[in-house]
C-alpha cells in the first residue's frame, strides 16, 4: 500500500467518530426543535372580534361579535420563542343575534365580507412574531407584524398562559389597515373605528 493511501485511510478512520458525533448532535437538535415546535390547534383555538356602534342612533343598533377561525399556525414555546398563524377571511362569520332576523343577519355578513374585509381581494390575515420576551412565569411580550386588508402593521401583545391555552387582548383601528368603517343614515349609525380582539390559542404536538 502506498504511503499516501495509508495516510488517507488513517485520516478517514480518525475522522469517523467525529463525523458520527456531529451527525448525532444534529439529529438530537432536530428532534429537540421538533419537540418544542407545536402546531396551533385550529379546532380549539379562537379569535373573537367585538365590533361596536356609534352615532346618534347607536342606542338602537346592535354590536356584533365576529368569529375568525385560525386556518393554520405554529408555536415555538422554548428558546427565542415564535408564533405565526393564518386566517382565511372568507371563513370569518358574524355571530347570529337573536334580536336580528335572518335577512338582516345575511346582509350584515355580506357587508362584512364585501365592503369591510373585501375577502376576494384580500383572502388572508397573517401574523408573524418578530420577538418574544418573557416577562414572568406564564407571561410574555410578543411583538410582530399583522397583515390585514393588504396592510402590514407592527403590533405588541401581552400573552398569558391560562391552563393549556395562551390568551391575549388587543384593540385595533380599522383605518390603520385601510378599512373605512361602515356608516348608515349619513352617520346616524356607524361602526366604531376601534375593534377589540380576544385570542385564545391552544397548541398540539406536530
Amino acid at each position: 500500500m502506498r504511503l499516501s493511501t495509508l495516510v488517507v485511510c488513517t485520516a478517514i478512520a480518525a475522522a469517523a467518530p467525529l463525523i458520527a458525533l456531529e451527525k448525532a448532535a444534529q439529529e438530537k437538535a432536530a428532534q429537540e426543535k421538533a419537540a418544542q415546535e407545536k402546531a396551533i390547534d385550529t379546532q380549539s383555538s379562537t379569535i373573537t372580534i367585538h365590533v361596536g356602534k356609534s352615532g346618534l342612533l347607536s342606542v338602537a343598533a346592535h354590536d356584533h361579535t365576529i368569529n375568525a377561525p385560525i386556518s393554520s399556525g405554529t408555536i415555538l414555546e422554548s428558546g427565542t420563542g415564535r408564533i405565526e398563524f393564518r386566517v382565511e377571511t372568507a371563513r370569518m362569520t358574524v355571530k347570529p343575534d337573536p334580536k336580528i332576523d335572518a335577512k338582516d343577519q345575511a346582509t350584515i355578513q355580506k357587508h362584512m365580507a364585501e365592503m369591510t374585509l373585501e375577502t376576494k381581494k384580500f383572502p388572508e390575515i397573517t401574523f408573524r412574531s418578530s420577538g418574544v420576551q418573557k416577562l414572568a412565569d406564564g407571561q410574555w411580550k410578543v411583538e410582530g407584524n399583522l397583515s390585514l386588508h393588504g396592510v402590514s402593521k407592527a403590533v405588541s401583545l401581552t400573552v398569558k398562559q391560562t391552563g393549556a391555552s395562551y390568551t391575549t387582548h388587543t384593540v385595533l383601528k380599522q383605518t390603520d389597515f385601510g378599512i373605512t368603517p361602515i356608516s348608515i343614515g349619513g352617520g346616524m349609525i356607524k361602526v366604531k373605528n376601534e375593534v377589540q380582539l380576544d385570542f385564545q390559542i391552544f397548541a398540539r404536538p406536530i
